[in-house]
């Protein structure tokens, strides 16, 4: 199988970077919304990841789009693909 279908099956997250202060790592918070199974009310939640940027791109505030990647580190396993919207 080609090398590009396998990284197009990777998942992808879009957050906030909401801490840089580590070299080459930021950390990234991912909101999630779904519905309750019972009270049928949305239950808003959000995962804290830990992103590889290799350039030292994203600040905090900026809007990025993370994927997927083999084990960086220890907390490390995803990577900054693009930074989609800088904060103002």
């Amino acid at each position: 199988m080609a090398d590009n279908q396998t990284r197009n099956r990777r998942k992808t997250r879009v957050g906030v970077v909401i801490s840089d202060a580590r070299d080459k790592t930021v950390t990234v918070e991912v909101p999630t919304q779904s519905l309750h199974p019972r009270y049928d009310k949305v239950v808003r939640t959000s995962t804290k990841l830990h992103a590889h940027d290799e350039a030292n791109d994203a600040n905090v505030g900026d809007t990025v789009r993370i994927m997927e990647t083999r084990p960086l580190s220890k907390q490390k396993r995803w990577r900054v693909v693009e930074v989609v919207e800088r904060a103002r």
